[in-house]
């Protein structure tokens, strides 16, 4: 991940980052520093919280990376998954109903999701809702498709 450009935020746009993970998320970063750093081969950018890489756009909107799931501890917008499933999930996998132990009700198609396992409540990966929340735990079919996760480049980021 080459490095384009990188400038602090104006608090309007660190309002915006804070309104967006308060309304999906339910959670408040709570920082001296908010960095934007543009990417020259990533369709996305990162924002350094207090210098971490807690917040990026994935198709344009702020969303927390999955370090900053587990610096913040969402409590909505989040799909739990059971044991067997977090190697899959930690490797990038999308991921599958049979998977899901609990999903928060109000995910409607199309969310960003924090996908997370259910025994310590870890942060595994970030996703994109295919289905509603209350449509997740079942059978069969693929729920939520992976953008992001744990060991992956932007997990790994750092300047």
């Amino acid at each position: 991940m080459n490095v384009s450009s990188r400038h602090h935020l104006r608090s309007d746009e660190i309002g915006a980052i804070a309104d967006a993970l308060r309304e999906g998320l339910d959670v408040e970063l709570d920082a001296d520093s908010f960095e934007l750093v543009e990417l020259t081969d990533e369709p996305f950018d990162v924002v350094l919280v207090d210098g971490d890489p807690l917040v990026w756009y994935p198709e344009g909107e702020p969303f927390v990376t999955v370090r900053g799931a587990n610096a913040t501890a969402p409590t909505t917008g989040v799909v739990t998954v059971d044991a067997g499933a977090i190697s899959f999930v930690s490797d990038g996998a999308d991921v599958m109903r049979p998977g899901i132990t609990e999903a928060d009700d109000d995910i409607e198609s199309g969310d960003l999701v924090v996908i997370q396992e259910e025994s310590h409540g870890k942060a595994l990966a970030i996703g994109r809702a295919l289905t509603s929340g209350d449509d997740m735990v079942g059978s069969s079919g693929k729920v939520v498709e992976s953008l992001h996760h744990v060991g992956d480049e932007l997990y790994e980021f750092s300047v």
